[in-house]
């Protein structure tokens, strides 16, 4: 087993923009054909998130790594958080 690893994601829950993208995601998928480089730009690539978008906040001004003797963590700056982003999601693997 190797070392963990820890990531923090913040998640941007599905508004008009993201169903309307959703809706052409899906529209493309019934009809077979490559969905829209835009489309999967917004959806950062990957198959689209009934929660929302996810957002990598491990290497943005609103998260900084904290340690302090045998622990460690990440600290978060709530008022430096994407104006859109009402969840984080801490990940923690191996």
């Amino acid at each position: 087993m190797g070392s963990p690893s820890m990531y923090i994601k913040g998640i941007r829950p599905p508004d008009e923009e993201y169903q309307q993208m959703k809706a052409v995601y899906d529209a493309c998928q019934v009809a077979k054909i490559p969905v829209p480089d835009r489309v999967m730009d917004f959806f950062n690539w990957q198959d689209p998130n009934p929660h929302g978008i996810l957002t990598d906040l491990d290497l943005s001004d609103a998260v900084t790594e904290w340690r302090e003797r045998e622990r460690e963590g990440f600290e978060v700056e709530l008022a430096k958080l994407p104006k859109n982003i009402t969840h984080l999601r801490f990940y923690l693997s191996w």
